[in-house]
C-alpha cells in the first residue's frame, strides 16, 4: 500500500474511533490523581497493597504525597492535592468548616500505642494513658516526639494535656522533638532507647525495633480513625473531582474495604474498615 493510501486509512480509523467515543479526546482528564496522606498509611505499606487493586479496577493512577496530617491538609489548602486521607478529626473538622472540602467519609481505623524500652525505666507498662504520660513527665525518661503536626503528634499532645502535664514547662533534653515522619521517629526512638507514641500499623511494619516493645495499649483515647475528603473543586478548579471521587467511592465500597482489611503484616491486620452507609458533612 502506498504512503498516501495508508495515511488516508489511518485518518479514517482515527475519525471512526473518535466518533464512537473509543479514542480519548485531547481535553480528556488526565488518568492520575494526587492524594495527600499520612506517613503512617505510606510507611505501613498499605498503599502499596491497595493502589494496584484500584488501578486495575479504574485505570486511574494515584500519586501519594506522604506528609503529616497538618502538612497534608495544608497541601490541599494550596490546591496541591485532589484528595486527602488523614487521621486527626479536629483538624479534619476545621478543614471542612473552611470549605476546602465539603464531605468527609470514614474509611478505617486502628489505634495508637505507647512504645518504650522493655526495661521500662518510667514504669508505665499496663497503665492508662493519663497515668502513663504523667509518669513519663515525672521521670523525664527519654521521649521522642514526631513534632510535625501529624495526626500522631496531635494525639501525643492531647495525651500530655489529658495527663495534666504542661509540656512547655517540663520539656527539656529528655524530650526529643524530631520533626519527622513515623518511620524516622521510630528509628530515632530505637537508637536512643526512648519512649514514643506510634500508630499500630507503622509499628507492626517497622523492623528496626531493637529492644522497644508496646507498653501501653487499649485505652479508648488511643482510638485512631482515618477519614478521606475530596478537595472542593469550587475552591480549586484544577482538582480532578471525577477521578478523586472515584477513588473515594472505591475506598468506601465493599471492594475497597475488603482490600484494606486484607492487608496484614506477619499475620496481623493493620487497619480495620469503618465505612458506613452515611458520610459526615
Amino acid at each position: 500500500m502506498d504512503p498516501f493510501r495508508r495515511r488516508l486509512l489511518t485518518l479514517g480509523l482515527a475519525a471512526l474511533l473518535s466518533a464512537t467515543g473509543l479514542m480519548p479526546s485531547a481535553d480528556a482528564e488526565p488518568s492520575s490523581i494526587v492524594v495527600a496522606s499520612t506517613t503512617s498509611t505510606e510507611q505501613s505499606g498499605l498503599f502499596k497493597h491497595i493502589l494496584p487493586l484500584f488501578r486495575e479496577t479504574s485505570g486511574i493512577d494515584v500519586k501519594v504525597v506522604a506528609l503529616g496530617t497538618g502538612q497534608a491538609l495544608d497541601a490541599a489548602r494550596r490546591g496541591d492535592a485532589d484528595v486527602v486521607l488523614v487521621h486527626d478529626r479536629p483538624a479534619e473538622d476545621k478543614f471542612l468548616a473552611e470549605g476546602v472540602a465539603t464531605m468527609r467519609y470514614d474509611v478505617m481505623y486502628n489505634d495508637f500505642v505507647l512504645i518504650g524500652p522493655a526495661s521500662d525505666p518510667a514504669g508505665v507498662r499496663g497503665l492508662g494513658v493519663r497515668e502513663a504520660f504523667a509518669k513519663l513527665a515525672a521521670s523525664k525518661a527519654a521521649f521522642v516526639s514526631r513534632g510535625d503536626r501529624s495526626g500522631t503528634h496531635s494525639a501525643e499532645l492531647r495525651s500530655w494535656k489529658e495527663a495534666g502535664v504542661d509540656l512547655a514547662a517540663v520539656r527539656g533534653p529528655w524530650y526529643r522533638d524530631v520533626g519527622q515522619g513515623m518511620g524516622s521517629a521510630l528509628n530515632t526512638a530505637s537508637a536512643l532507647g526512648a519512649y514514643i507514641l506510634a500508630d499500630r500499623g507503622t509499628w507492626l511494619a517497622f523492623k528496626n525495633r531493637a529492644d522497644l516493645v508496646i507498653l501501653v495499649q487499649g485505652d479508648s483515647s488511643l482510638f485512631n480513625p482515618y477519614g478521606v475528603m475530596l478537595v472542593n473543586p469550587d475552591r480549586h478548579p484544577g482538582v480532578k473531582a471525577k477521578q478523586g471521587q472515584a477513588f473515594i467511592d472505591w475506598l468506601v465500597s465493599p471492594e475497597g474495604q475488603q482490600a484494606i482489611a486484607g492487608y496484614k503484616v506477619g499475620g496481623e491486620q493493620l487497619f480495620f474498615p469503618s465505612a458506613g452507609p452515611s458520610a459526615t458533612r
